[in-house]
C-alpha cells in the first residue's frame, strides 16, 4: 500500500538547512555550529518517527515530484521499513557525533565548515536510503562520495589526509560510475526506474539476458563503497580523517551504503547460486582478511579500519547467502556494529586527544588515567568480540548458525565443513584484535607520559565529550540483554522492508548448549590462545606474509597515471595555435571519412544526395555567396595585416547575419548581429596590444598542407550542411510552433525554446559560460603583460619602422570617445527592451547581454584600458552566481507545484487603461542569462584592463615557435 506523506522531503531539507546555516552561526559563537547541527538533525529525526505509525500498519510512504521526466528522474522518496531502519542509523548517530565533535574539535577549528559538510553527508545519507527513483539514488550515491573526500581532507595541510580523501574518491567514484550504468541498464529492462516498479519485476530482471552485466555492474558500485576486496584500501588512508568523521562516516553510514544496497535490491538481483558465489564469496573473504590483517595494527584507528572492513565482509557475506534469515543477521549486525565501532572510535579519539599518539607500542597503563573511558572501551570491544551479554554476541551467533543451517550448502560437502571452520576462524580473530587493543593500551605496564612529551599526565575529558559513548554502550548492553523488547521492532520492519514479509527468527539472551553458542566458545578460546601465542604469531607474520600492499600499488598507478597526463599536456601546450587548429580539423576530417566508408543503408547507397528539391538561387543570394568568398580570400591574403583581417571577419559575419534575415530568422539575425559586434569590438580591444602587422606566410610546404586541409574541411563541411538541409525528414519546428503560444504563452517559438522546451540546455550553456568566467578570473588574477619589442623577431617578422609597442600613453580620439558616451544608456534602455519583447518577438537576455556587453566595450576603446575598473566597481563572479542562482531557482521553483524543473509559469492581470498584462516566469529566467552574460564581459574587459595597464616583464603575446 502507498500513502502520501508531505512532510517526508523535510527529513533531507533540515540537514541541508542547517548546513547553510552553520557558517553563517559562527560568525556570532564559535560553538554555535554544533548547536544548530544538533536542531537540525533532531528535526530530522523527529519527522522520520512520524512515518513510524504509517509503516507499521505496512503502508509506504511516498512524495514524488517530476523533475527531468525526460531522462526517467523524478524527485521520488519512500521510507518502508528498510529505509526507516537505516535512517534512524543515520540521524541517531548524527546527534551524537555532533556531540561528541563540538568538544573534540580543537577551538581555532573551522567548525562552520565542518558541521556544514557533515549535515551535507548526512542530507546525502538520508536521500540514498530513501530515494524512491535509481537515478535519484545513484546522485546522492556519489554526492556522499564528493562529501566524504571533503570531510576526510578537512586538514588539507596534512599530506596523508590529501592522499586518503584522493584514493577515496577515486575508488568510491568509479565505483559509482559502474553503478550508474548498472542502474541504467536495470532501467532498461525494466522500462523504468522507479524503485517500487524495480522492486516488483525481480522476475523479469533475472531471467533477462542482461542480469549478469547489471548484477556485476552494482556489485561494483556496492563493492567499493564498502571496501570489499580488492577495493578495501582506501579505508584505511580515511582514517587521516578527524575521529569524529571516522566515527560517523566510516563506522556508521557511508561504509555501510554498498550494505543497504544490495539489501535494497536483494529482491531484484538474488537469484540463488550466483548471487551466493560472487557476494557471499566476497564477503566471506573480506571477512577473514579484515580481521587477519587486524589483528597486526599497532595505530589504533588503523585496527579499528580493517576491523570495519572484515565486519563489512561479514554483512556482505549474510545478505549473499541469499536466504531470509541471513537477511535478517546481515540488518542486525549492521546495527550492532554502528553501535560498538562508533564507540570505540570515540574513545580512540579521547585517549589520541589526551595522550598524543595512536600508536598502541607507546600505549601501556592507561586504565589508572582512563577508567572511565577505559571501562566503556572495554565493553565496546567485547561486543565486537562476540561476548556473551553483549549485542555483538547475538549477531555473530546469527551468523554462526546460518554458516551451519543454510541451505545454500545444503549440497557442497565442502562448504558444510569450509564455512563454519572459516566463521569460527574469523572470530577467533575478532576476539583476538578487540583483546590486544584493550590489554596493550590500558594494562600491560605503566603509561610513560615522559617519553610522549606531555606536560601533564592523560584525564578524563569532559562528561559531555564522553556522553556519546556511554549511551552507545548502553545500547550495546540493553540489545544484549533485553533484544526482544529493544531491537526486534525496528529488525522486523527493516526485514519486512527487503523480503516483503518477517521470517520466523528468534532474539534471545540464551537459547540453550547450541552448536552456535558451541562456535562462539571457540572462537572465544581461539582468541586467547591467539593472544599468548601472539609475539612467535608477529615473527611469522613478518617473515612469511608480505605487508598490505593496496594503498601503494594505488598511489604508484595514481602516479604513472597522472605522469603520462602531465606529460601528453605537455606536448599539447607546447604546440602553437595553428598546430592544434590542424590536429582538430585533421581529426575531424578523419572521423568523417570513417563515419562516410562504413555506412551501409539498405538500399546501398552510402548516402542519399538530394532528397529535397534545394530552393532556386536569386540575385541576393549569389551576391551574398560572391562577398563571403572574397572576404574569406581577403582575410587569407591580408592575414598579416590584423585590422584588415578584423573588418573582413566582422563583413563575413555580416553576410551571415543577412541570409537569416533572408530565410525569415530574426531572432538568429539579431543575436548573429549582437555577437558580431561584441566580438569586432573586443578584438579591435585586443589590438591595441598587439602589432600592427605580422608576416604569417609559413614555408611552401606547409602552405600546400594548410590549402589542402582548409579545401577539404570546407567541401566536406559543404556536404553535410546540404546533407541536413535537404533531408526528407519532418522538421521538429513544426512541433514547437504549435505549442509555442498553448503552452508556454510565447508569440516568439525561438524563445520560447530557449527559455521554456529547451531550458535545461540553455541553463547548461550559461553555466558552461560561468565556468568559463572563473576559468578566466584565474587565469589573469596576477598576470601582467609584456609586448614583443624590436628585439623580439623570432617568429614574428615585424616591420623595421615599426616596434610594434603601442603607445599606452596617447590620447585616445576625442570624437570617438564623444561619440561612445552616450552609447551606454541607449544601450540601457534598448537592453531593457530587448529583454521584456523577447518573449514575443526577437530579443531575449542572451542578446541584452550582448547589447550591453557592445556599449561597455566601445566605451572602454573610446577611453582606455583603466576605463571599467574606473566606473564599475562590482564583484564580477558575484553577478555572475547571482544570474546563475536567478535561472536556476527559477527552475526549481517549478517543482514546489509538483510540475518538472524549469515549467514555465504564466499570470495573467486586467488592469485599468493598460488592459490585459501578462507576465511569465521565463523573464526571470532571461534576467539571470543576461547577468552571466554581462557579467562575464565585465569580468573579460576588466581582466584586460589590467593586462594593458601591466609593465612586468611576465606574459609575452605576439611571438610563436611556429607562427604559420
Amino acid at each position: 500500500m502507498i500513502a502520501i506523506a508531505p512532510p517526508l522531503v523535510a527529513i533531507l531539507l533540515s540537514p541541508l538547512l542547517g548546513a547553510l546555516l552553520a557558517p553563517l552561526a559562527e560568525r556570532r559563537w564559535n560553538r554555535a555550529p554544533s548547536v544548530v547541527a544538533a536542531v537540525a538533525s533532531t528535526l530530522a529525526l523527529g519527522v522520520l518517527l512520524l512515518q513510524v505509525p504509517a509503516i507499521l500498519e505496512g503502508v509506504t510512504p511516498l512524495q514524488q515530484w517530476s523533475w527531468l521526466p525526460a531522462m526517467g528522474l523524478d524527485l521520488a522518496l519512500r521510507c518502508d521499513g528498510l529505509s526507516l531502519l537505516f535512517a534512524l542509523l543515520i540521524l541517531g548517530m548524527g546527534l551524537l557525533v555532533d556531540l561528541y565533535a563540538r568538544y573534540y574539535l580543537p577551538t581555532e577549528a573551522p567548525r562552520g565548515r565542518f558541521y556544514a559538510l557533515l549535515l551535507t553527508f548526512q542530507a546525502a545519507m538520508l536521500g540514498l536510503v530513501l530515494s524512491d527513483n535509481l537515478l535519484l539514488l545513484v546522485l546522492f550515491w556519489e554526492l556522499t562520495s564528493l562529501v566524504s573526500f571533503l570531510l576526510i581532507g578537512f586538514d588539507p595541510s596534512t599530506a596523508g589526509a590529501r592522499r586518503g580523501a584522493r584514493m577515496a574518491l577515486l575508488v568510491t567514484g568509479a565505483g559509482g560510475l559502474a553503478l550508474l550504468a548498472g542502474v541504467l541498464l536495470l532501467g532498461s529492462v525494466v522500462g523504468s526506474l522507479s524503485l517500487t516498479e524495480v522492486l516488483a519485476a525481480g522476475d523479469q530482471v533475472r531471467n533477462h539476458p542482461l542480469h549478469l552485466p547489471i548484477l556485476l555492474l552494482i556489485l561494483l558500485g556496492a563493492f567499493t563503497k564498502s571496501a570489499q576486496i580488492p577495493f578495501h584500501f582506501w579505508l584505511l588512508g580515511a582514517m587521516s580523517a578527524p575521529t569524529p568523521v571516522s566515527a560517523y562516516l566510516h563506522s556508521a553510514t557511508m561504509v555501510k551504503a554498498g550494505v543497504f544496497l544490495l539489501a535494497r535490491l536483494f529482491p531484484v538481483l538474488a537469484d540463488g547460486g550466483l548471487w551466493f558465489a560472487l557476494v557471499g564469496g566476497v564477503g566471506l573473504a573480506t571477512f577473514l582478511f579484515g580481521a587477519y590483517v587486524a589483528l597486526f595494527k599497532h595505530d589504533m584507528k588503523g585496527l579499528l579500519a580493517y576491523s570495519t572492513i572484515s565486519h563489512l565482509g561479514l554483512m556482505v557475506f549474510l545478505i549473499g547467502l541469499g536466504t531470509p534469515l541471513g537477511v535478517v543477521a546481515g540488518l542486525f549486525h549492521a546495527i550492532n556494529h554502528a553501535v560498538f565501532k562508533a564507540s570505540l572510535f570515540m574513545a580512540v579519539g579521547i585517549i589520541g586527544h589526551e595522550t598524543g599518539t595512536r600508536d598502541m607500542r607507546r600505549l601501556s597503563g592507561l586504565f589508572v588515567f582512563l577508567p572511565i573511558t577505559g571501562t566503556l572501551a572495554m565493553v565496546a570491544a567485547a561486543s565486537m568480540a562476540g561476548v556473551p551479554l553483549l549485542n555483538g554476541f547475538l549477531s555473530k551467533e546469527m551468523f554462526f548458525v546460518e554458516t551451519l543451517d543454510s541451505p545454500r550448502i545444503a549440497g557442497w560437502p565442502v562448504l558444510q565443513w569450509l564455512m563454519p571452520a572459516a566463521a569460527i576462524l574469523g572470530g577467533a580473530f575478532s576476539a583476538a584484535y578487540s583483546l590486544r587493543l584493550i590489554r596493550d593500551v590500558f594494562f600491560n605496564g605503566r603509561f610513560d607520559g615522559q617519553s610522549l612529551g606531555l606536560s601533564k599526565p592523560p584525564g578524563e575529558p569532559r562528561r559531555l565529550m564522553r556522553l556519546p559513548i556511554e549511551v552507545l554502550v548502553a545500547v550495546c548492553l540493553l540489545v544484549g540483554i533485553f533484544p526482544e523488547q529493544v531491537v526486534r521492532p525496528v529488525l522486523s520492519l527493516g526485514a519486512r522492508g527487503v523480503l516483503g514479509f518477517v521470517p520466523d527468527y528468534h532474539l534471545s539472551l540464551w537459547q540453550g548448549w547450541s552448536p552456535a553458542f558451541q562456535m562462539s566458545l571457540a572462537a572465544l578460546g581461539g582468541a586467547l590462545l591467539l593472544h599468548l601465542l601472539r609475539r612467535p604469531l608477529f615473527a611469522a607474520h613478518a617473515r612469511w606474509f608480505p605487508p598490505a600492499r593496496g594503498a601503494r600499488s594505488f598511489q604508484r598507478l595514481s602516479a604513472r597515471l597522472l605522469g603520462l597526463a602531465y606529460r601528453a599536456r605537455q606536448r599539447i601546450e607546447s604546440l602553437s595555435l595553428p598546430t592544434n587548429l590542424r590536429w582538430l580539423v585533421a581529426t575531424a576530417i578523419l572521423l568523417a571519412t570513417l563515419g562516410w566508408l562504413m555506412a551501409r543503408p539498405s538500399d546501398g547507397v552510402p548516402i542519399r544526395w538530394i532528397a529535397v528539391t534545394p530552393m532556386p538561387l536569386d540575385g541576393p543570394s549569389l551576391a551574398a555567396a560572391a562577398i563571403l568568398a572574397l572576404s574569406t580570400l581577403g582575410v587569407v591574403l591580408r592575414r598579416g595585416d590584423r585590422l584588415w583581417a578584423l573588418l573582413l571577419t566582422g563583413a563575413v559575419g555580416l553576410v551571415v547575419s543577412l541570409a537569416f534575415v533572408h530565410f525569415s530568422a530574426p531572432d538568429l539575425a539579431l543575436t548573429q548581429v549582437s555577437v558580431e559586434i561584441v566580438t569586432t569590438l573586443l578584438l579591435l580591444l585586443v589590438l591595441t596590444l598587439l602589432p600592427s602587422s605580422l608576416d604569417l606566410r609559413p614555408p611552401g610546404w606547409r602552405q600546400r598542407r594548410d590549402l589542402l586541409l582548409a579545401v577539404t574541411g570546407g567541401i566536406g563541411s559543404a556536404v553535410l550542411a546540404a546533407l541536413m538541409m535537404l533531408r526528407p525528414a519532418k522538421p521538429i519546428s513544426e512541433g514547437y510552433l504549435q505549442a509555442a503560444e498553448p503552452l508556454a504563452g510565447a508569440g516568439n517559438v525561438v524563445n520560447a525554446i530557449l527559455v521554456d522546451f529547451r531550458a535545461l540546455d540553455t541553463l547548461g550553456e550559461i553555466s558552461v559560460l560561468a565556468i568559463a568566467a572563473v576559468g578566466i578570473a584565474a587565469m589573469t588574477r596576477g598576470l601582467t603583460l609584456r609586448l614583443p619589442t624590436r628585439g623580439d623577431t623570432a617568429g614574428s617578422r615585424a616591420r623595421p619602422e615599426d616596434s610594434g609597442e603601442p603607445d599606452r600613453d596617447a590620447r585616445h580620439p576625442l570624437m570617438l570617445s564623444a561619440v561612445a558616451r552616450p552609447v551606454l544608456p541607449a544601450a540601457l534602455m534598448l537592453a531593457a527592451f530587448l529583454l521584456l519583447r523577447g518573449h514575443e518577438a526577437p530579443g531575449g537576455g542572451f542578446v541584452a547581454g550582448l547589447v550591453v556587453g557592445a556599449a561597455l566595450i566601445l566605451l572602454q576603446v573610446a577611453n582606455g584600458f583603466g576605463w571599467t575598473a574606473a566606473r564599475f566597481h562590482p564583484d564580477y563572479l558575484r553577478l555572475i552566481g547571482v544570474g546563475l542562482l536567478l535561472a536556476l531557482l527559477t527552475g526549481l521553483g517549478a517543482l514546489l507545484f509538483d510540475r518538472p524543473l524549469l515549467t514555465s509559469a504564466m499570470l495573467h492581470w486586467t488592469l485599468p487603461l493598460l488592459g490585459e498584462l501578462s507576465l511569465t516566469s521565463t523573464l526571470i529566467f532571461d534576467v539571470g542569462v543576461l547577468l552571466v552574460v554581462t557579467g562575464t564581459l565585465l569580468l573579460i574587459l576588466e581582466s584586460l584592463g589590467r593586462l594593458g595597464n601591466s609593465g612586468r616583464d611576465t606574459l609575452t603575446i605576439g611571438t610563436s615557435r611556429e607562427v604559420g
